[in-house]
């Protein structure tokens, strides 16, 4: 392939792009793949991006929780305790029931 050719074929992307698929793959924890593919750019590429988006503001945006959002996943993190133990009780039933003569 000539030089020219690979020059043409090569894009590049405002640094307010970037930051607009960094944030819609941290904000709403999107898979990069599928944010690449939506908006098409290479997978690496994204990754790339989001290591240097992290690095500028900060680390990890994840830290940031609202109030609201503190105590939404208080309530889902209990609702998975709720849900295991619940879980853990039907396999002791049902081993139970299996070994019972009919």
């Amino acid at each position: 392939m000539s030089q020219t050719s690979m020059s043409r074929s090569r894009r590049s992307f405002s640094a307010e792009f970037k930051d607009e698929l960094c944030r819609e793959v941290i904000e709403l924890s999107k898979p990069i793949s599928e944010v690449a593919k939506v908006y098409g750019v290479g997978d690496d590429s994204l990754r790339r991006w989001l290591s240097k988006y992290r690095d500028t503001h900060g680390g990890s945006v994840d830290n940031e929780l609202t109030l609201t959002e503190r105590a939404r996943l208080n309530q889902l993190e209990r609702e998975v305790r709720e849900l295991r133990s619940e879980t853990a009780f039907l396999k002791k039933a049902a081993s139970y029931f299996a070994r019972e003569p009919r």
